[in-house]
């Protein structure tokens, strides 16, 4: 069933972006998929959960929950649902999702798209019971007049069937969103959504996303915020409103976030620089650019204990995730390593 997708994709990518997604979507909740067993090699624990292998499906391609059991069974170690809102919103004018063929890259500006925190909230409450990790990425309403208040909403309201909870100021298509990573406004929204976290009758581990757009100074405010109102994980990171000179593709020119293998090498720059700061303390999630087993390879030894991709499988396929998985076993044996845990960080200079 998995290599029908994957047959599939010469045919979607002539659809329009949003139209391709839909279909993807759809065929993942009609197709029967049987998940094979990952090696015991695969194995991570992070923040309090336990996860069969690292490999994620990133926020951005299930946003209203509408598959994650599905995904799971692609071979995913987890998934992760969102951005939710607390009230619906279409987001920004189509078109706003742009393939880059020529740089294996994505540049979308969707501005938060999904049907609301109370839809999500009503599948997932179907969901219950049933095993895997399946995260939840909440936002803010484009037009809140308290950011805030939508991020402790959302996790009041979703915690109970969350696995995790990730707190995304890092989008670039909400006007003013990424403002709130800094100083006193971060404080206090973190602050805030750590109290949510705790008063939830099921206390969830709490993750932060970033941007990679940050300088070292912003990052080094942020890991200390972080640390100090006792975020469990961080997710390195969003996409990049940054444009190389080396970008060939036309589209490279549209606004938006760029994602996929043009990201690679700045996001793993961050999470490199992130996890000299976290010192430990916090687990990473790598996210940008993952096209491969030497990719999934490098974000590990930069610094993540967990991955997350989602443009990669738009040139690559539903299969990549069983690629990925099976070029990390081979680098674990060839290196002599016994687990993921053995490698997270190996090529940081710690300050």
């Amino acid at each position: 069933m998995l290599k029908l997708l994957d047959l599939a994709l010469p045919f979607a990518r002539r659809l329009d972006p949003e139209d391709a997604h839909r279909l993807a979507l759809r065929a993942l909740s009609a197709l029967p998929i049987l998940r094979a067993r990952d090696d015991p090699r695969l194995r991570v624990s992070a923040f309090g959960l336990d996860f069969p292998n690292p490999v994620g499906l990133a926020a951005g391609f299930d946003k209203n929950a509408e598959v994650p059991d599905a995904a799971l069974r692609l071979g995913f170690g987890f998934v992760e649902v969102g951005s939710l809102t607390p009230r619906p919103q279409s987001g920004n004018p189509r078109p706003r999702v742009f393939r880059l063929p020529a740089d294996e890259g994505l540049i979308n500006r969707l501005g938060f798209n999904n049907e609301g925190i109370e839809a999500a909230r009503a599948r997932l409450d179907a969901r219950a019971g049933r095993l895997g990790v399946v995260g939840v990425n909440i936002g803010a309403n484009r037009d809140s007049r308290d950011r805030i208040a939508d991020y402790v909403t959302g996790i009041e309201v979703l915690a109970p069937f969350a696995s995790y909870l990730t707190v995304n100021v890092s989008s670039p298509n909400t006007p003013g969103l990424r403002q709130l990573q800094a100083g006193a406004v971060l404080d206090d929204l973190l602050a805030r959504a750590a109290d949510a976290r705790d008063r939830a009758k099921l206390r969830r581990p709490l993750l932060l996303k970033i941007a990679p757009d940050l300088s070292l100074q912003e990052l080094d405010e942020l890991v200390e915020i972080a640390r100090e109102r006792g975020i469990d994980g961080m997710i390195v990171s969003n996409t990049t409103v940054s444009r190389s000179r080396d970008l060939r593709d036309p589209n490279a020119s549209e606004e938006g976030g760029l994602s996929g293998k043009p990201l690679f090498a700045l996001s793993t720059w961050m999470l490199s620089e992130t996890y000299k700061r976290v010192e430990g303390a916090i687990p990473l999630i790598g996210v940008g650019g993952i096209d491969s087993a030497d990719t999934a390879w490098r974000k590990l030894r930069a610094g993540a204990s967990l991955l997350q991709l989602y443009s990669g499988l738009t040139y690559k396929g539903f299969g990549l995730v069983r690629t990925i998985k099976d070029g990390l076993i081979e680098r674990l044996k060839k290196d002599g390593h016994h687990s993921i845990a053995d490698v997270v960080g190996a090529d940081v200079k710690l300050r």
